[in-house]
């Protein structure tokens, strides 16, 4: 019998801002380079069953490249992005069963998203479908506002209610384990996978852009002389970075081995520890990545050994290309990323040879909890990956990282590309935004919800470009 609280809640009303962004150097993705993006934060109205009511705020970069890489316009899949959360800001504000956010969370990702989608899609008759994972980042600010707005109204940081004291469903209701496995998510909470004492600092990992200049020579003349490092050698040296991850082409051998040796090389004389290799979705063989592995293995075995795993060299659409891909991690732990989308997605990529997954708020939080908890299940190794997230967005991204135990650290970008559109979130959470002896510093979020301490942040937001329910 279902279990009812009565903290279960409902949203009743939401507000939708669009915030935007522009780079201060270019971030290339797979074929595609990013200069600016349109920051989506919401806030979200709850309601419990008492009638207590508590607001949350959530946000997420609408990152177009990496959600929906295509040859249409760049202009027309923003503007559709744009579009559907007007939409979902609508659709959160209609009435729901009340239930603790995950049930919320979980039965608006079932049964909601994938008809507001279809529909949406429909609407744009003869035009190039907008994918699941650019609808699932746009509902992502939703599904943590909603998240946050619990926290408030129970009075508790988020990650304290994650288990069988406010949740009505254990992870059964939500989660099937491999076939054949021995996992048994009975009377098994999302606390049962998370960390109780989550560390107050975490290691940073630095993106090496495919366009980051890595010495003098490659100087373009064009660089931001805005008082931030430009070469590798000196973001190291600023940061006191000891992670790399090293962004390659996925189509160009010599130029991806070559791209590792040298930002390698340029690690081991600085101090850096550990490499990733993100080959951007670009691979369609195995042979590809085992190759330039092999080689490394050879002739460079130092670096080799400082490869702590691979990110989703393959396509984004799993279902459709089911590589089999057990020679890769056989060398190296190889991680799902765009491929993720949910904890289904990681049971595929479970029987097809991967062993890792990088876990992403901007997928939602229900999401990325229940693929926590499936992965953990299974013996999958976890990293969270960074949306390149600002301003709020940074918040439930690097505490996620903190309660997933992950295989090292957190990647965080957002200081490199658009450091100034963090400001005013700096004044209150410095170490978050700027990563010092390799690390950045989460002492500093505290309270209900997610921490964020929005009544001491001096942001000034926009007029919403949309308010929809009972308070509206």
């Amino acid at each position: 019998m279902l279990m009812v609280k009565q903290t279960d809640i409902t949203p009743i009303a939401t507000e939708l801002f669009f915030l935007p962004v522009e780079t201060r150097v270019p971030l290339k993705f797979g074929t595609e380079t990013l200069t600016s993006v349109t920051v989506a934060r919401v806030k979200m109205v709850v309601q419990d069953r008492n009638e207590r009511t508590a607001e949350g705020w959530g946000e997420t970069p609408l990152s177009v490249q990496w959600v929906w890489p295509s040859s249409l316009p760049y202009s027309v899949r923003h503007q559709a992005m744009l579009d559907f959360c007007m939409l979902l800001a609508a659709a959160w504000a209609e009435p729901q069963s009340p239930g603790h956010p995950m049930e919320v969370g979980h039965a608006f990702l079932e049964n909601v998203l994938p008809r507001l989608l279809a529909e949406f899609n429909t609407g744009r008759a003869g035009q190039e479908p907008m994918p699941w994972l650019a609808a699932l980042v746009c509902c992502s600010a939703f599904d943590i506002a909603l998240h946050d707005a619990y926290g408030h109204l129970v009075g508790l940081p988020v990650y304290q209610t994650y288990g069988p004291d406010f949740m009505n469903k254990d992870l059964s209701a939500y989660l099937e384990p491999a076939e054949n496995g021995d996992a048994d998510f009975t009377g098994l909470y999302p606390a049962d996978f998370l960390n109780p004492n989550p560390p107050t600092q975490l290691s940073a990992w630095h993106l090496v852009g495919g366009l980051d200049p890595l010495d003098a020579s490659e100087l373009r003349g064009d660089e931001s002389d805005d008082g931030y490092p430009v070469l590798l050698a000196d973001w190291i040296a600023r940061d006191g970075l000891t992670c790399l991850k090293v962004k390659l082409r996925g189509n160009d051998p010599a130029w991806d081995y070559e791209r590792l040796v040298r930002v390698g090389e340029i690690g081991l004389a600085r101090g850096v520890l550990w490499l990733t290799a993100d080959f951007n979705c670009t691979v369609h063989d195995p042979a590809y990545v085992n190759e330039i592995l092999d080689r490394l293995v050879l002739e460079r075995p130092r670096i080799y050994g400082m490869i702590l795993y691979v990110e989703q060299p393959f396509p984004y659409d799993l279902e459709r290309h089911r590589i089999d891909v057990h020679s890769v991690s056989a060398r190296k732990p190889l991680f799902m990323d765009e491929s993720a989308h949910d904890w289904r997605l990681v049971r595929l990529g479970r029987s097809l040879g991967w062993t890792g997954v990088a876990l992403k708020t901007c997928k939602t939080q229900t999401g990325a909890l229940l693929s926590l908890c499936w992965a953990r299940a299974h013996g999958m190794t976890l990293m969270v990956q960074d949306l390149t997230n600002p301003m709020l967005a940074q918040v439930p991204h690097v505490l996620l990282a903190a309660h997933a135990d992950t295989i090292m650290g957190v990647e965080t970008n957002a200081m490199q590309f658009y450091p100034d559109a963090s400001q005013a979130e700096a004044a209150v959470h410095p170490g978050l935004y700027r990563r010092r002896d390799g690390v950045i510093d989460l002492s500093t979020i505290e309270g209900s919800g997610f921490g964020y301490r929005l009544d001491e942040i001096e942001r000034r937001l926009p007029e919403p470009v949309v308010r929809a329910g009972r308070e509206n």
